[in-house]
């Protein structure tokens, strides 16, 4: 909306022409995305409270959260607004990549919301069945997989990349990559989801990984760039540099009221959504890897509950005192804050790592 408004400004006014640089709008709208997400905050968390949207807490878990029992929950409608906001404020509405995030984003916080309500509001612990949820999330991800497949208009769009070997690609016939985004977006989503479990420990790497993509992105969709570097051009790929740069602001503003101790949780709405962001944002840019290497604590926190099951399943023990990892680590004596800290410094090392495979092909 204010680029259009600034384009037609523009004509008459040279100095508005400065807005059609995607840098300056991603900054901006990190900018914006913070400051909603400040000024909405304390409102929303009052309101929470005082319907009484509290969290519940696992009994068998860590015995130190049990004084979390009732911190409102659902405040990743906060992340989503923001967000949602901040993109169509910025955002070129006549790329259709913006509306594929946003829109997959929204999707996949409804599925969230729902699953949230059902806890918290209608006291069904089991909220959403993993049957319908898992349901949901897959019908949304083929069709965004269905969309990106039938609108490439580049072999590159649908190419996978090897991090560091330049040059190398996979082509994917229809039905790979199909099945390979439906797995990036749906995994990403429930990664981030079981990272969820304390006081700012998924909201901060969401905000490194959200970062580094819209760097990704940026360059992607400039042809001297991604060409100086080896990497797949994408047109119309810089725009979601915008889009990752809301997720940033309102993600930092978040931390602030999501910091232990935490005055509210993000709930599925928000790690739900989140995840699927990360995960379609890099399936558009082409590096569906290099996501799993800056989003190696989501990965670890995935897999741990997925060797945990299968162990017990199999041979009745558990691998881990507790899935996901990080109550694994609160178990074995790590004060909370420490777990958050030190998965935080790992996030960051894992981000300039994937950054690194910029250059480095």
């Amino acid at each position: 909306m204010l680029l259009a408004l600034s384009q037609w400004l523009a004509e008459d006014i040279r100095f508005f022409s400065v807005f059609n640089y995607i840098t300056l709008r991603t900054v901006l709208a990190a900018i914006t995305s913070l400051m909603i997400s400040f000024l909405v905050g304390p409102t929303m968390i009052r309101k929470l409270t005082a319907y009484k949207i509290g969290q519940s807490v696992r009994t068998d878990g860590p015995q130190t959260h049990l004084v979390k029992a009732g911190t409102p929950t659902m405040g990743g409608a906060l992340i989503l607004t923001s967000i949602a906001v901040t993109t169509l404020l910025w955002g070129d509405l006549h790329n259709h990549y913006i509306w594929v995030v946003l829109l997959t984003t929204l999707g996949f916080g409804v599925i969230g919301w729902v699953d949230d309500y059902r806890k918290v509001v209608h006291r069904n612990p089991d909220g959403l069945s993993a049957k319908a949820k898992m349901g949901w999330q897959s019908v949304i991800a083929l069709i965004v997989a269905g969309y990106l497949w039938n609108t490439h208009t580049l072999p590159a769009q649908v190419e996978l990349i090897v991090p560091m070997v330049k040059w190398v690609v996979f082509p994917l016939s229809a039905f790979a990559f199909i099945a390979f985004t439906y797995f990036v977006i749906v995994g990403a989503s429930n990664a981030v989801n079981l990272t969820d479990g304390l006081d700012g420990l998924a909201i901060m790497p969401t905000v490194m990984v959200a970062s580094a993509l819209a760097i990704f992105a940026y360059v992607a969709g400039n042809v001297v760039f991604s060409k100086y570097l080896g990497i797949p051009y994408i047109p119309g790929a810089g725009e979601l540099a915008v889009f990752c740069g809301g997720i940033a602001g309102a993600g930092l503003a978040f931390l602030w009221f999501n910091a232990y101790p935490a005055e509210v949780f993000m709930g599925d709405v928000g790690a739900l959504a989140l995840g699927a962001a990360l995960g379609v944002v890099a399936v558009i840019v082409r590096q569906e890897l290099v996501l799993g290497i800056m989003g190696g604590v989501f990965v670890m926190e995935a897999v741990s509950v997925m060797i945990q099951v299968g162990s017990f399943k199999l041979t009745g023990k558990r691998v881990f005192r507790m899935a996901p990892l990080h109550h694994h680590y609160e178990l074995k004596g790590w004060k909370e804050t420490q777990v958050v800290v030190r998965f935080w410094i790992v996030t960051m090392l894992l981000v300039l790592l994937g950054l690194a495979t910029l250059k480095l092909r």
